[in-house]
């Protein structure tokens, strides 16, 4: 069963729409860390999607290097958020003056 091209971009974009309120609307670093993430895996599916439709591999090697980014991107942004907790005491974004 082949599910169509506009379910895969309209599960996309709902899973873009959820991952930007969560990292914009959050006071929390680690739900905004969370959020980007959904907003990549997001962004994986319609290139799969869109990949499938045409029928060639260009977007799956694209999910691959999504796939590497968000790898990196979570390593360091918990290392940076670790650092920050160890600073303040508290994931509150706001107290975050200190790293300038």
């Amino acid at each position: 069963m082949i599910v169509p091209f506009g379910n895969v971009l309209a599960l996309s974009a709902i899973l873009f729409v959820l991952g930007a309120f969560c990292a914009l609307a959050r006071r929390n670093l680690i739900m905004i860390v969370l959020g980007i993430e959904i907003m990549l895996n997001a962004a994986s599916i319609a290139f799969i999607g869109a990949a499938l439709r045409s029928q060639n591999l260009e977007g799956q090697t694209f999910v691959l290097f999504i796939l590497a980014v968000a790898a990196t991107e979570v390593s360091v942004g918990l290392a940076i958020i670790v650092y920050a907790f160890r600073k303040t005491g508290s994931f509150d974004p706001n107290n975050y003056n200190l790293l300038k």
